[in-house]
């Protein structure tokens, strides 16, 4: 029984994509990396969800059980990356900390 559990749960799995973001520097990459991180999958029992910066690079990889909520969640994580991006690049060059 364990081993079908396991089979089970390896192939829950079925739906992956990779996103990749250069922002240039390690420092802009952090504080994306640091902003996004606080917000957790709704629905981690359906979707995992990894990231990683290295490089001046933000490196996110989804897992979904099913493709509609892959794309849900790709979608909602490209809104906020894109409201990240859009204020470092807005505020990032002039901001004092």
């Amino acid at each position: 029984m364990d081993a079908t559990l396991n089979t089970l749960s390896q192939s829950q799995w079925d739906f992956s994509c990779d996103l990749e973001v250069d922002f240039g520097s390690e420092e802009n990459a952090s504080i994306v990396y640091a902003t996004l991180a606080v917000d957790k999958e709704l629905q981690p029992d359906k979707v995992k969800r990894l990231m990683t910066v290295s490089d001046g690079k933000l490196s996110v990889h989804f897992e979904a059980t099913e493709a509609r909520f892959l794309r849900a969640s790709y979608s909602a994580f490209v809104d906020v990356l894109t409201l990240a991006t859009k204020t470092i690049e807005e505020f990032g060059q002039r901001m004092k900390l």
